[in-house]
């Protein structure tokens, strides 16, 4: 069975966003941190609109779930995914970690920190 993270990463990863809203709380309290912003949100539809779609957008293409790991601290779950990604500028990686909490069965509370687009290594 995969956990609530790892679902929610590879539902990002293929940008299926009804996935992504179905995976959160209809109350989840959402923050991220990029490297020139912090994000806060609160419910699926302003996450997905107003985050995701910001970090993820129409022209950037989700190429491979190149890493993913999951846990657990204490309390909290742990997800950790690596993106290939495919920009305007070329090929990038993009590598976010998260830590959140589940009711329901659904991602409640939520933290994300990202790496940003990284230029991918040639080879």
């Amino acid at each position: 069975m995969t956990t609530l993270g790892e679902q929610f990463a590879r539902a990002l990863a293929a940008k299926d966003f009804d996935r992504v809203a179905d995976l959160l709380h209809p109350d989840v309290d959402f923050r991220g941190m990029t490297p020139r912003r912090f994000w806060e949100a609160t419910g699926p539809a302003q996450v997905i609109d107003e985050v995701l779609t910001s970090w993820f957008e129409d022209q950037d293409v989700i190429e491979a779930v190149v890493d993913l790991d999951t846990g657990r601290m204490v309390d909290r779950d742990r997800v950790a995914w690596r993106f290939a990604v495919s920009t305007t500028d070329g090929p990038h990686l993009v590598e976010q970690q998260a830590y959140y909490s589940a009711t329901d069965g659904r991602i409640s509370w939520m933290r994300v920190l990202c790496s940003g687009f990284r230029p991918a290594p040639p080879g």
